[in-house]
């Protein structure tokens, strides 16, 4: 019997070439399932752990998924879909603590969203450590004159605070 001849069941002794030559073209593939799991099953739990592990590995607080929405508010800036990128980044992650995606959602032009982008920016105001840069600023003083007046209050109030 020559090496070639053996199976991976055979209880004999293997020399150390044998071992290495197996080693570089591996075992035969099985697919390793727990009984009674189907394959549909065992791909969608493979795929929500790989998106858990998305999330471990993001720079963002809210995953992969999050970041992918405000990739989506950067390209949407400056064009009308920008309203509906920023509902949908709203409806998955809230408002963002970001401040340049907060100044993307002021600049939304829907009154819901430019609110809340307000709240978002006074509340980080009020717990500290947030400077607002120059551009932000002139964005919140001319919110400051829309004529939604809630608008307008909440931008006079964020604006005195800065």
């Amino acid at each position: 019997m020559t090496g070639d001849d053996r199976s991976w069941n055979d209880g004999d002794k293997l020399s150390f070439s044998e071992r290495d030559r197996r080693r570089r073209e591996g075992r035969p593939s099985q697919e390793r399932r727990p009984k009674g799991v189907s394959k549909a099953k065992a791909e969608a739990i493979t795929k929500q752990y790989v998106k858990q592990l998305d999330g471990l590995f993001s720079k963002t607080k809210g995953g992969a998924e999050v970041e992918q929405l405000g990739a989506a508010i950067r390209a949407a800036h400056g064009t009308s879909g920008l309203a509906d990128a920023c509902r949908q980044y709203r409806e998955v992650a809230g408002f963002p603590e970001d401040a340049a995606l907060l100044g993307m959602f002021l600049d939304s032009g829907d009154a819901a969203l430019v609110i809340g982008g307000l709240e978002a920016l006074q509340a980080a105001c009020e717990a500290g450590g947030f400077k607002a840069s120059g551009g932000l600023r002139s964005q919140i003083r001319m919110l400051a004159e829309d004529p939604d007046d809630e608008v307008a209050e909440l931008a006079e109030t964020l604006s005195a605070q800065l």
